[in-house]
């Protein structure tokens, strides 16, 4: 048992440096050498326990999929099954983005992933059918799960910016239009919904949620994932 707890705190230790600086320097910019290097262990340490730092993203990204998810249904105030907080949380990633190369680094990388892009669809799916369950009559697990494949390529696109790219108002009505209507919400709902968001300052929601995960992720209180 005693042992158990001394692996534990080490791995936690490691997570909790990692994601740190994968949120600080850029989840390309940092390797695990450099992550070693922050802890004074060896590389090999780290491997033993996380076989590359995609296995130490992935434990940030699902920490993240519910911080987000808490503070977008906070900030709009209109319950647990808020069409509104899933129609901010992709704005407020697609502001963060256009401002903050680490944040769209850390975030782009986390699509690209796929250990991490299975739990974003994983948990995106799940808060799918809360919230669109009633526009989705007759839909079962599997409809739901196909519909969140596409969504996140919407996202990605959105997120993805070039010299090329629309403006980030007009990348976020098209991606949210695209998204309510794949889950078949009615034409009224979906101009109201998307004139809503924009009106709010979602640049610096984009901000708060960004420089508060990392707060939380540096803080005592981060715990390490039930295994």
């Amino acid at each position: 048992m005693a042992r158990k707890k001394v692996n534990n705190a080490i791995k936690m230790a490691m997570v909790r440096v990692a994601n740190r600086m994968f949120l600080e320097r850029g989840f390309s910019n940092t390797s695990v050498k450099a992550i070693a290097q922050e802890l004074g262990i060896s590389t090999g340490h780290i491997t033993f326990y996380y076989p590359t730092k995609e296995h130490l993203l992935a434990i940030l990204v699902e920490k993240l999929c519910d911080f987000q998810w808490q503070m977008m249904n906070q900030t709009v105030d209109e319950g647990k099954t808020s069409l509104m907080a899933i129609c901010l949380e992709l704005v407020a990633m697609a502001a963060i983005c256009e401002e903050n190369e680490i944040a769209k680094d850390f975030y782009l990388s986390s699509y690209t992933n796929p250990m991490c892009l299975e739990i974003i669809r994983r948990s995106d799916t799940r808060r799918a059918k809360e919230v669109f369950g009633e526009y989705c009559t007759g839909w079962n697990e599997e409809d739901f799960a196909e519909a969140e494949t596409l969504v996140s390529g919407i996202e990605y696109a959105t997120l993805m910016t070039t010299p090329a790219s629309a403006s980030l108002e007009v990348r976020i009505a098209g991606a949210l239009n695209q998204i309510m209507t794949l889950y078949n919400v009615p034409a009224d709902v979906r101009k109201m919904k998307i004139g809503k968001v924009l009106a709010m300052d979602y640049g610096n929601i984009g901000r708060r949620i960004f420089t508060e995960f990392t707060e939380y992720i540096d803080s005592e209180n981060s715990q390490l994932p039930e295994e």
